[in-house]
């Protein structure tokens, strides 16, 4: 309220006793925003949140940023806040009668507090991935503004390999050969084995993914099909049942680390909107670090971890967290520093 300004404070106190609705619409006083609605505290956060979702569309705002609601007085542990808050977020974008509001932001102060809503918004992630298109997409569009449309990437092609085995059987009869050819293809059927893995983070394999499925393909001596455009895409292999499981499962870790890489970048992301380090520049300006490199020095902060090796310009640096100084291999030194995003416009 001090930051709003006086403005402000009097038109609460205008409007103090006269509230139905379980918030009251002000001016943005001296903040960066056009109204400020002012929620009146209680533990139903999930109503409050969508009231107030529902009144900025029907006010046609395109934008509303909250804070984490029911964290202070009311007490309300991070995780129960961002599921409510989430939950009521979720719901109001599955309606379509939704036409004005396009941009839902939550505010973060404390960083302790992102991982709990990160979680949530997991959460709803996991539970959605058998939607073609689920509410979940829908709803990170609302949480996250539009998304931009990302470059379409060029399709990878597996080479295919197959590998020939000619028996000549020879028998005092034909009805001895015949014998032999059926016990061989018996003997052959028994041994093979086919599996198949769809997941729809195999469309976003790329040259060293393919590469990766092209060396157990010729060291196991299985064959392997990618179905790329499939939905969900799809890798099959077939060969010896011990060879076709064990490349099976290290296909399965190829998709475990592309999807631990992409939950890394959005966590950064995340961390990004609400801290930003810095290095001094050739030209005696702040430049930003890139945002894994940002994550991974917020986090030594918070372990109180006293340095941490990161990278400036393809160069090794060794950063003091403490003096805020990263020093070289050959004892240069230049200043850092750390800007918390606790401001913005809506």
């Amino acid at each position: 309220m001090d930051a709003a300004g006086s403005q402000v404070v009097d038109e609460c106190a205008q409007h103090a006793g006269k509230c139905q609705s379980g918030f009251i619409t002000t001016q943005g006083g001296n903040l960066l925003c056009s109204k400020i609605i002012h929620l009146i505290s209680n533990n139903h956060v999930k109503s409050l949140v969508f009231k107030v979702l529902k009144e900025c569309e029907q006010r046609m705002y395109k934008s509303v940023a909250f804070p984490a609601i029911g964290t202070g007085q009311a007490g309300l542990s991070p995780a129960k806040a961002a599921d409510e808050m989430l939950d009521a977020i979720e719901e109001f974008a599955s309606y379509k009668s939704v036409q004005h509001l396009q941009t839902i932001k939550i505010v973060i102060f404390q960083t302790n507090m992102l991982k709990d809503f990160y979680e949530s918004m997991r959460k709803r992630e996991n539970s959605d991935k058998s939607t073609t298109n689920s509410l979940f997409s829908v709803f990170k569009s609302f949480f996250g503004g539009k998304k931009q449309p990302t470059e379409k990437k060029k399709p990878m092609i597996l080479k295919k390999k197959v590998y020939l085995v000619m028996f000549e059987i020879c028998g005092e009869s034909q009805e001895n050969v015949d014998a032999a050819e059926s016990w061989i293809k018996n003997l052959i059927a028994k041994e093979q084995f086919e599996t198949s893995i769809s997941n729809e983070l195999i469309e976003s394999f790329g040259e060293s993914e393919i590469n990766a499925l092209e060396d157990l393909q010729r060291r196991k001596l299985v064959t392997i099909e990618l179905e790329s455009k499939l939905s969900p895409p799809l890798i099959k292999i077939s060969g010896i049942s011990r060879d076709a499981c064990f490349v099976a499962v290290e296909a399965q870790k190829i998709i475990q680390k592309i999807k631990d890489a992409e939950e890394e970048q959005s966590k950064a992301g995340l961390l990004y909107n609400l801290v930003e380090w810095r290095y001094l520049g050739s030209s005696d300006t702040f430049v930003a670090f890139d945002k894994l490199t940002n994550m991974q020095l917020e986090d030594a902060r918070t372990a109180k971890k006293p340095y941490l090796d990161v990278k400036i310009n393809k160069k090794n640096y060794k950063v003091d967290l403490n003096n805020l100084q990263a020093t070289d291999d050959q004892g240069k030194t230049i200043n850092i520093q750390r800007v918390s995003k606790s401001e913005g416009k809506l």
